[in-house]
């Protein structure tokens, strides 16, 4: 199957399709803003929180017990 092309491509048939395409993506890319920076504030949260706990355990399992008592 050939096709022959009877007009030449010109700078300005790819710069209008690279600008068509590339408006795509921007509007693409502003939609998923929200939603990713959502999640990386979850993440984020989640990782402090997980450290702390950690920490706290580890903490816990370290600490010397010390027993005062009065005579």
């Amino acid at each position: 199957m050939t096709v022959t092309q009877t007009t030449r491509i010109t700078r300005d048939d790819l710069e209008a399709k690279f600008r068509e395409v590339a408006g795509d993506v921007d509007d693409q890319a502003e939609r998923a803003r929200p939603t990713l920076l959502s999640g990386a504030v979850a993440g984020v949260t989640g990782a402090v929180l997980l450290a702390y706990l950690i920490g706290r355990r580890g903490g816990r399992r370290r600490s010397a017990v010390v027993e005062i008592r009065r005579i």
